[in-house]
């Protein structure tokens, strides 16, 4: 996962994932992601520019596009209309085990919505930031401002079923029925099955960068079956400020959350009361003896 589909024009942009530096970039509508070292001398094709779709490199001019030029190579990239996909290489032997799909797994959407996509970095692991996402219990301590009530109902089919009431003002709230399940390993799909907003989508999706390090990408797909639904979806571009700034205020709690989670589970601050390890003593260098004629025992 890179971002929204929106945010990658045909600027090309630095991305990192699992540890790789990428750059993306269009050719007309066309997603193209690749390593971002030019085969050449190594430059960093995002400061180049493109040229009819292809990369140019800052240093000499090499044009790169969707074909393979020596040891670069282009990697297969998707974009479902909302969020912006690239497949990276895999180990043969890895493949047989988890073979990658030719598309991402995503949970139904609903026909008509109105999208918005926040994406933010973490100090932690993908694992942390589910772990926030399917721990509903936290909500009405931790987002008093936007949870007022939360009930879990059960589970069914794999998925967790809640009863939730939004806040709109202290005393005034929305109560829903939504489910949340993994369509896969770093994703958290929530549902709204039941109450307004019957059949919206929030997709939280984590992608590891580096060691310790995290990208936080949640698409909000908002629908609604009242007649004045149409009319909201013309007015598009002035609601998705809204839902974005809800959805970083969110956000900013639980990046804290999942990144404290990490802290305490990789040893960075102590757990439970106990004392941090001290880091192991140095060992003193010998010191070097004294000649035999400078040492006390000698002499008279």
């Amino acid at each position: 996962m890179l971002d929204a589909s929106r945010s990658i024009g045909a600027k090309p942009r630095v991305f990192w994932v699992e540890g790789r530096e990428l750059v993306a970039w269009r050719a007309g509508r066309e997603l193209h992601v690749s390593p971002n070292a030019c085969p050449h001398m190594g430059a960093s094709l995002a400061e180049g520019t493109v040229r009819d779709g292809r990369l140019v490199c800052p240093w000499h001019g090499l044009e790169l596009g969707a074909e393979k030029h020596g040891a670069w190579c282009p990697l297969a990239a998707h974009d479902d209309g909302v969020l912006c996909w690239v497949q990276l290489e895999r180990i043969a032997e890895a493949d047989t085990i988890d073979p990658p799909t030719p598309r991402p797994i995503l949970a139904p959407r609903p026909s008509e919505f109105i999208d918005s996509v926040i994406r933010m970095e973490a100090d932690c692991e993908p694992r942390d930031v589910l772990a926030n996402r399917l721990d509903p219990w936290h909500g009405v301590y931790y987002h008093p401002h936007t949870f007022k009530r939360l009930k879990v109902i059960g589970v069914e089919s794999g998925r967790l079923l809640l009863r939730v009431v939004y806040g709109i003002t202290d005393r005034l709230g929305i109560e829903v029925d939504a489910t949340f399940h993994c369509p896969d390993p770093r994703t958290i799909t929530m549902t709204i099955v039941g109450g307004e907003g019957t059949g919206s989508v929030v997709e939280t999706h984590a992608t590891p960068l580096r060691h310790g390090r995290s990208a936080i990408i949640e698409a909000t797909l908002a629908t609604s079956d009242r007649p004045g639904f149409r009319r909201a979806l013309r007015a598009a571009w002035m609601i998705r400020p809204f839902v974005l700034r809800a959805q970083r205020k969110l956000w900013a709690e639980d990046a804290a959350y999942a990144e404290r989670r990490y802290a305490l589970r990789s040893g960075r601050v102590p757990a439970a009361g106990r004392a941090l390890k001290p880091p192991p003593e140095e060992p003193l260098a010998d010191a070097p003896s004294a000649p035999a004629d400078e040492r006390s025992d000698q002499g008279n």
